[in-house]
């Protein structure tokens, strides 16, 4: 394995621009095909619908899928999770868009922790678009619920408080940088988009049912839903544990704390 303590500032300049060449030619690549496969009633866990404004507090056990359908078409959903074993541990939206050189969370793609670990990865996505720079709406944007005080008040359900809470990911918000660099709305997701996530952790989620904070439309226009299932397991050639060489070393981090 690569000793990056032992690189020269040449070689990590070296590195940095053969990281870069890699992600560009991915990103011009055929994007992976998404198979949402058909769920037994015996490997489901649980299932419920979050109405519009509310929100889930959600414990994955490692190994499990969560799939969440946005059956109306509704602009966003906020998502966030923590280790459930070790909750100082949660979602860095920002590794998980520098470290695997993109903003477009589709299949195949991983979502890291602030230590270096992957805490759960996509395993199929209907391509709705989904953001994880802007974040969820806030009390100033409705008077009605909105995304960070659900999300402040899932934590509080979970034993932990308003500092635990970092950016999170805005599921079904399809956005994207105009001419002139500022980020825009592109619309809202299609009735029925889907995304799934493996658990690659015990991990506390937090799910709500409110809008993202670009969208036009600042009040959930309508109900999701969730099924958390029991998946196969993945395999050595996993896509998700392969597609990246930072996948990679998450996994091995991750696989790593699991082993200690």
């Amino acid at each position: 394995m690569l000793d990056l303590d032992k690189l020269t500032p040449e070689q990590y300049r070296a590195r940095y621009e053969a990281l870069q060449i890699q992600a560009r030619a991915r990103a011009a690549a055929p994007k992976p095909v998404t198979q949402f496969a058909d769920i037994a009633r015996e490997n489901i866990v649980s299932q419920d619908t979050i109405p519009p404004g509310w929100y889930a507090c959600l414990r994955l056990h490692k190994g499990a899928t969560l799939r969440i359908t946005n059956t109306s078409g509704t602009p966003g959903a906020a998502f966030f999770m923590w280790n459930a074993d070790e909750t100082a541990e949660r979602y860095n939206a920002g590794d998980t868009t520098k470290l695997q050189w993109t903003t477009n969370f589709t299949t195949g793609r991983v979502l890291f922790s602030d230590m270096g670990r992957v805490l759960a990865s996509i395993t199929a996505d209907s391509g709705a678009g989904h953001d994880t720079i802007i974040g969820p709406n806030s009390p100033a944007q409705t008077t009605r619920r909105n995304g960070r005080d659900n999300l402040r008040s899932a934590a509080a359900k979970f034993g932990l408080s308003r500092r635990d809470v970092a950016p999170s990911l805005s599921l079904f918000s399809p956005v994207a940088v105009d001419e002139q660099g500022c980020m825009r709305w592109r619309g809202n997701p299609p009735a029925g988009a889907m995304l799934e996530l493996r658990a690659e952790m015990n991990l506390l989620v937090v799910l709500s049912n409110t809008p993202a904070a670009l969208s036009p439309i600042q009040e959930a226009t309508g109900p999701i839903s969730y099924i958390i299932w029991r998946a196969p397991a993945a395999g050595p050639k996993d896509l998700c544990r392969t597609f990246t060489e930072e996948a990679v070393r998450g996994f091995i981090n991750t696989d790593g704390f699991f082993a200690a």
